[in-house]
């Protein structure tokens, strides 16, 4: 089990999660920690933050972990399963035939193999036959280099990873030069911005997020409004039924969900249908990615005793990648979405405690520790609670995703 964790997705040509890179606080380097802590320290952790195991932290997805040189040589650890973990070997680690024998090994005890930061010198293609896929960090890495090098990796049988794609146009470029496998953010940035107008049908869906992000509740307007859509209707059911909110009773209309959770936890669940609806085209993992923020951010508010009418920490981290669910300037998006100025101001890159939340979130999500200490300390929160909050939006998140689907009804004209 895991207190202080963090992970990067791995996204595949059809830009669904394939798995996560897993980044851990409490080993060197952000490797698995091989220290043996003793019963006492265990329970100790295990009562005070909350601890993931891998298939919590990766969402049931492989995942793909970085160990440190005195760990590989010695022997993985046993708890770990094969077939869900992927060792990723850098020829920084070890020198070249003691990591040829790692290898060896590794592949012996029945482990996938990624080489991570590949830098493409033949001097490597001796570890081809023992890897299963191959990272290139694209950022270290020129295009026609790469290019050149395709053939060879290619006819070696192996999965590609590009590795830093943080922009649409490098996605599919490296997808059409053919990598199998996608890292970086790209997915949570604008395709291309596109007209200002928003159509009639997104603009309902903004109006909802307006009513969730107002200290008042037209719950008449709201209930109109999600009664002639039997898509919201459908996916508004399943999130208020889902059992990492309601664990008890059987919900059956918006009425009974508002007498059931009150109105500021339906507040949170009608931005957060709106949003999902409006992410119908786009990769879930934008949406589970807003997900996981909403709910750090709001959790963060709580232990800061922010005002939660309207729930503003949860707005602004579920709000934070609205651009690239609409490929529209956020800017131009604040203007036709009626929320509080409080969120509006952080969304639009000013400062403010909630705009402190989102790089605290940002800085959760990229592994950035010396930030995450330097900002518990401008918040006077306990970094070690902060990671107990993260790892808890990481489960919420992971259970809500179970909620979405591109498979509800469609909307009847």
């Amino acid at each position: 089990m895991f207190a202080f964790i963090a992970r990067q997705p791995i996204l595949d040509r059809q830009r669904d999660v394939f798995a996560y890179e897993l980044l851990f606080r409490d080993g060197k380097n952000n490797c698995y920690p091989d220290e043996v802590r003793d019963e006492r320290t265990e329970s100790l952790i295990a009562k005070h933050y909350l601890t993931l195991g891998l298939d919590d932290i990766s969402c049931n997805k492989k995942s793909f972990i970085n160990f440190q040189k005195e760990t590989l040589v010695k022997g993985l650890p046993s708890v770990l399963d094969p077939s869900n973990v992927v060792v990723e070997l850098s020829d920084a680690l070890l020198p070249h035939d003691t990591l040829l024998d790692v290898c060896r090994q590794v592949k012996n005890s029945g482990f996938t193999i990624a080489l991570d930061d590949h830098n493409l010198d033949p001097k490597w293609n001796e570890f081809l036959p023992f890897v299963d896929i191959v990272k290139v960090n694209v950022m270290q890495s020129d295009y026609d280099g790469v290019a050149r090098s395709m053939p060879r990796l290619l006819d070696a049988n192996v999965k590609l990873v590009a590795e830093q794609i943080d922009t649409q146009q490098d996605f599919e470029v490296y997808r059409d030069m053919g990598f199998d496998y996608f890292q970086g953010y790209f997915f949570a940035k604008p395709e291309a911005i596109k007209q200002q107008n928003l159509p009639t049908s997104k603009l309902t869906l903004i109006e909802l997020m307006g009513a969730s992000s107002s200290e008042t509740f037209d719950i008449e307007r709201v209930n109109s409004v999600i009664e002639h859509d039997v898509g919201l209707s459908y996916m508004l059911l399943r999130f208020v039924n889902n059992p990492m909110v309601n664990k008890r009773y059987k919900i059956t209309s918006l009425r009974h969900a508002i007498t059931y959770m009150g109105e500021v936890e339906l507040k949170k669940f009608v931005a957060l249908l709106a949003l999902a609806n409006l992410n119908d085209d786009k990769p879930v993992e934008l949406l589970h990615l807003s997900l996981v923020r909403a709910k750090f951010c709001d959790l963060v508010a709580c232990e800061a005793k922010k005002g939660d009418n309207p729930p503003v920490g949860f707005l602004v981290g579920l709000f934070s990648l609205l651009d690239a669910v609409l490929d529209q300037q956020m800017d131009t998006l604040l203007n036709q979405l009626p929320i509080d100025d409080e969120v509006k101001f952080a969304l639009s890159g000013g400062q403010n405690d909630l705009s402190i939340y989102l790089v605290l979130a940002r800085a959760f999500e990229s592994a950035n520790w010396l930030k995450v200490i330097r900002i518990a300390g401008l918040l006077k929160i306990d970094q070690k609670r902060l990671h107990s909050m993260f790892n808890q939006a990481i489960v919420w998140g992971n259970g809500l995703r179970q909620s979405v689907s591109a498979h509800f009804p469609e909307t009847q004209p």
